[in-house]
Parts: C-alpha cells; sequence; structure tokens
C-alpha cells in the first residue's frame, strides 16, 4: 500500500469512527444551536452585504453627480441674474 492510499484509509477510518462517536451527535447539536442562535440575530450573508454595499456605492455616486448638477444649474441661474441687473 503507498503512502497516499494508506493516508487516505487512515482518514476514512477516523472520520467513520467520529461518525459512530457521540462527537457526532455533539456536532450536529452544536451546529444546530448556532443556526438557531444566528437566525434570531438576523444576521445577513456575505452575499447579501456586498450586494447592499454595492447599492449603496452606486447611490452615493448617483448623489454626488446630481450634487454636481445643481451646482452647476444654481452657477446658470446666478449668472443670469447677475446679467439682467
Amino acid at each position: 500500500m503507498n503512502r497516499n492510499a494508506w493516508f487516505e484509509d487512515f482518514q476514512k477510518n477516523v472520520s467513520d469512527l467520529i461518525a459512530r462517536s457521540p462527537a457526532a451527535d455533539i456536532e450536529r447539536n452544536v451546529k444546530a444551536f448556532a443556526g438557531q442562535a444566528f437566525n434570531r440575530m438576523d444576521l445577513i450573508t456575505r452575499e447579501e452585504f456586498d450586494i447592499q454595499a454595492d447599492l449603496l456605492k452606486r447611490a452615493q455616486q448617483r448623489a454626488d453627480d446630481l450634487e454636481k448638477q445643481l451646482l452647476a444649474l444654481e452657477q446658470r441661474v446666478n449668472a443670469m441674474e447677475n446679467n439682467r441687473g
């Protein structure tokens, strides 16, 4: 038996041993408890966070563009008022 095959066999045996032991039940219970706790915390996924961050970035850029347009319009209005009188 070569070294890789021995290691894979060893890994499988350890996994099987853990699956049959109380550790597997404890792991499942901890995962279920943690999942319930996270659900109660109203957390979001990384994907949802990234989407919201991107939307915020685009909204900020749009607000910046609108602010520039508003300043340009104010300058035009002021220039027109100054030319009148």
